[in-house]
């Protein structure tokens, strides 16, 4: 069953699409069977992989509006065997009023990714910088979250507003929403502010923090006018090597918690075979007291 990874911020220009294209693209290179979700009218996460939007018969739209079914939407081996997407375009951004007036509204996406999930081993969603009806439905549909933040004066201001939804979701719509982690972006090292930005990320988020650090690139910046993901464009610079590293971290992290959640279980369930035996042996001895003779002394 795939693990489904909203990428969000409603601040615009802080890596989102550039992470999700990269990392999707990192995580079918390591053989892990991806999905990525282009849910932004805008559409970039799609060209990014080099699909024409204008030859798109059936996008995100057409899904979460019902007028298609999501197998019918995704676009099979793009770029890399492993990986899968769901594209968007422009009409997407129609979706917003579309579904305002609908019963259930926020679970569309949930349910329309319940037909896939177990195809997969990681479902990303690419969100658009808004905290709209789309991205509360992207919220709906994740397991996790995850944030990159751009290492920028205000970078850190804006996560408040982005964490309330967060709140509102996870009391709402979907309590076991988590926060998988916080991305660094748009890293330079000349910069006192991005040290500090960094710095500040990391007292505040703690190992919520990729240890990972994205660093600005011209590579990255130019891949998407290519069509191209960065590991496949230039796999030799920092910007490659870098969301190599954070689909590493990521995986590592998801395995840890497994094991986490494995050795609770089984915590759990010795902690209970051993009240289930306490309790077993009590019962005998008070039903070996019962069953004794009265003393004639």
């Amino acid at each position: 069953m795939a693990r489904v990874i909203a990428i969000a911020n409603q601040k615009g220009g802080v890596g989102k699409t550039t992470t999700a294209v990269n990392l999707a693209a990192s995580l079918a290179v390591a053989e892990q069977k991806t999905l990525l979700v282009d849910a932004d009218p805008q559409g970039n996460a799609t060209s990014g992989l080099g699909v024409d939007r204008n030859g798109i018969r059936q996008s995100l739209y057409d899904v979460l509006l019902g007028e298609a079914g999501i197998d019918d939407a995704i676009l099979a081996g793009v770029q890399f065997r492993d990986l899968d997407l769901l594209p968007a375009t422009a009409d997407l951004a129609a979706a917003e009023i579309e579904l305002v007036d609908r019963p259930g509204r926020e679970q569309t996406m949930r349910q329309a990714l319940a037909a896939v999930r177990d195809r997969y081993d990681i479902i990303l969603i690419d969100c658009p910088p808004s905290l709209g009806l789309i991205t509360v439905n992207m919220l709906a549909a994740a397991d996790a979250l995850l944030i990159p933040v751009q290492c920028e004066y205000y970078a850190l201001e804006g996560l408040s507003q982005l964490l309330n939804t967060v709140h509102l979701v996870q009391r709402g719509v979907n309590p076991t929403l988590a926060i998988d982690g916080v991305l660094l972006t748009m890293y330079d090292t000349r910069l006192n502010l991005s040290r500090q930005v960094a710095a500040d990320a990391r007292e505040y988020f703690g190992p919520k923090v990729f240890d990972t650090i994205v660093p600005r690139n011209v590579r990255l910046a130019e891949a998407p006018g290519f069509g191209k993901p960065i590991i496949l464009y230039d796999v030799q610079s920092i910007g490659a090597q870098a969301y190599m590293g954070v689909a590493r971290e990521l995986l590592e992290r998801q395995r840890n918690e497994l094991l986490e959640n494995e050795q609770e279980a089984a915590a759990a369930a010795a902690a209970t075979a051993a009240g289930r035996s306490r309790s077993a042996k009590m019962a005998a001895e008070q039903n070996g007291i019962a069953a004794s003779p009265p003393s004639t002394s």
